[in-house]
């Protein structure tokens, strides 16, 4: 059976992305869940990943690292996780290959922080441009594959791709045309990704890196999460 090395649910959006698709499409596997640790104290994820980084998938003695690369593993043994089209299996390869190279300031400015809400100072050039052809991005896989999800009927590796950025839109309350703004939703509403917001609304750690991003991009102006320890006081 697969093992699945990952971080904290509030933060970790590259954790998201296999996870996901993994339950989504019901494939077993076992979770590890390590969490980031603080500066005085950090984990050592080169226990268990090559680069250091999370998410990391074991199959026996064979170690999978870096999310994408995670993706096309399971897609040599499981069905699904591009379409059989061979026209919106490349869309789909190609939104999830842009997705984890690209967005910079989308990820950069709006970091993933499920139990936050965040009202943004400002939404600059960048960040504007990102917004754009995501929505961009999105309407044209909608239109040409007929949804609802971004390559046709199912839900595949593209989805779990953008996964995050759905989380992403519920905290910083991005502004998007509605098209974008119910795939998103549709996003929300899977079983697996309510599951991994209410544990990570659960968690009890906080790494100050991630929620000093989060108040550099705007105002927060709830924190849903439950009350825990702070990690620096662990």
């Amino acid at each position: 059976m697969y093992t699945l090395y990952i971080a904290n649910r509030n933060y970790s959006s590259w954790s998201l992305r296999p996870w996901l698709l993994l339950r989504t499409l019901g494939i077993s596997f076992d979770e590890r869940l390590v969490p980031f640790g603080t500066a005085a104290q950090p984990h050592d994820f080169r226990r268990f990943s090559p680069n250091g980084k999370v998410p990391c998938l074991h199959d026996g003695s064979i170690v999978v690292w870096d999310s994408l690369a995670i993706l096309e593993y399971l897609a040599e043994r499981h069905a699904g996780v591009w379409p059989e089209d061979s026209i919106a299996r490349a869309f789909a390869r190609s939104a999830a290959a842009e997705m984890h190279s690209g967005f910079g300031a989308l990820r950069q400015i709006c970091g993933m922080n499920c139990g936050l809400r965040v009202r943004l100072h400002r939404i600059d050039g960048a960040l504007g441009a990102d917004l754009d052809r995501m929505q961009a991005l999105w309407q044209e896989g909608l239109r040409r594959f007929g949804g609802p999800y971004l390559a046709g009927a199912g839900f595949g590796g593209a989805d779990a791709f953008f996964a995050p950025v759905a989380f992403r839109i519920q905290t910083y309350e991005l502004p998007l045309a509605p098209v974008a703004l119910e795939y998103s939703r549709r996003l929300l509403e899977l079983p697996a990704m309510r599951r991994w917001y209410e544990a990570a609304l659960a968690e009890p750690w906080r790494d100050e890196v991630h929620e000093q991003e989060a108040r550099a991009a705007g105002a927060v102006t709830q924190d849903l999460r439950r009350a825990g320890r702070n990690a620096q006081n662990a």
